[in-house]
């Protein structure tokens, strides 16, 4: 299958292209910026999209037969001087479903968002967030557009964690705090947790979507429900150190702002299982991901 990746220089976007390129499917990833050099993703053929644009390229979007949209923004992508509320509210809102139907009119015949799990797991929140009120507008009106000719889910992921060769990210930071080079940072990580999921889940649920999938459906994936003392755990467990403590505190690199339902609460839920075996994801995968893919690429990195 022809297949265009947006957010395909990403961890997410970056992990499917992939997991797709190796399974014989002709992958293109696409973004703003080109891959890292020297990671894995280099070597994949790149086009220069910006999906936030009012005129897309129908001539390329039109080459490929699907499209997995990987590139959702959150306070990562907030432009300097621009209002968080309202950035998110034109880009994730207004500007994904807009490319979505670009790329329905070029001639793409299915499209997976990538989504966030905030809507389903906790409707509750939406209210006080426009960051997850944007994220369940992009899911619906993308979803909206499926029809006879065109197939348009959402896969709605929780926190996603992996690893790709030669791409930095979050972890490397997560990775030097469990080896001590923070130090005077406390080695302590706040109560509460949330669900997680790899990036190999991730995939896999990708993968079964692009070939099966209820069209118009919005599935809510997910893994595990860890403290973010199992989960920090993981990381010194995989360095052979004892887990962290727990202090009521802000956690410098998980600030409050990224955990929304409050410091010291749980965010869990559990899959449907249905759909869990419908999109035969694999499960249980979190501290395996931690202890085989990211601690060995980031570890003895310097700070």
């Amino acid at each position: 299958m022809k297949i265009l990746i947006v957010g395909g220089t990403g961890m997410i976007g970056g992990h499917a292209a992939l997991r797709l390129h190796a399974k014989g499917h002709d992958v293109t990833i696409a973004g703003r910026n080109e891959a890292a050099t020297g990671s894995a993703l280099a070597k994949l053929p790149f086009l220069r999209i910006d999906f936030t644009a009012h005129e897309q390229p129908a001539n390329l979007l039109g080459q490929f037969e699907a499209l997995v949209f990987a590139a959702g923004n959150d306070i990562r992508h907030l432009p300097k001087g621009e209002d968080f509320d309202a950035y998110v509210t034109r880009v994730n809102a207004a500007c994904a479903p807009r490319f979505c139907r670009a790329a329905r009119d070029a001639g793409v015949r299915r499209f997976i968002n990538i989504g966030s799990f905030y809507p389903q797991a906790a409707p509750h929140l939406l209210a006080g967030n426009a960051y997850m009120r944007s994220r369940q507008a992009a899911d619906a009106a993308i979803r909206a557009l499926a029809g006879d000719d065109f197939f348009a889910v959402s896969i709605n992921a929780p926190f996603v964690i992996g690893a790709v060769l030669g791409l930095t990210t979050m972890f490397r930071s997560y990775v030097g705090f469990a080896e001590g080079k923070f130090a005077p940072m406390p080695q302590a990580v706040p109560p509460g947790g949330v669900n997680f999921i790899s990036t190999d889940s991730l995939s896999d649920a990708i993968e079964a979507v692009l070939v099966g999938g209820r069209n118009g459906h919005a599935y809510l994936v997910g893994d595990e429900n860890l403290s973010f003392q199992e989960y920090f755990g993981a990381f010194f467990e995989a360095l052979g150190k004892p887990a962290p403590l727990v202090v009521d505190a802000e956690f410098p690199l998980l600030p409050d702002a990224a955990i929304s339902w409050g410091r010291g609460n749980n965010l869990y839920y559990e899959p449907d299982e249905g759909e869990a075996a419908e999109l035969g994801y694999r499960r249980n995968d979190v501290r395996r991901t931690i202890r085989e893919e990211i601690v060995p690429q980031f570890r003895d990195m310097a700070r």
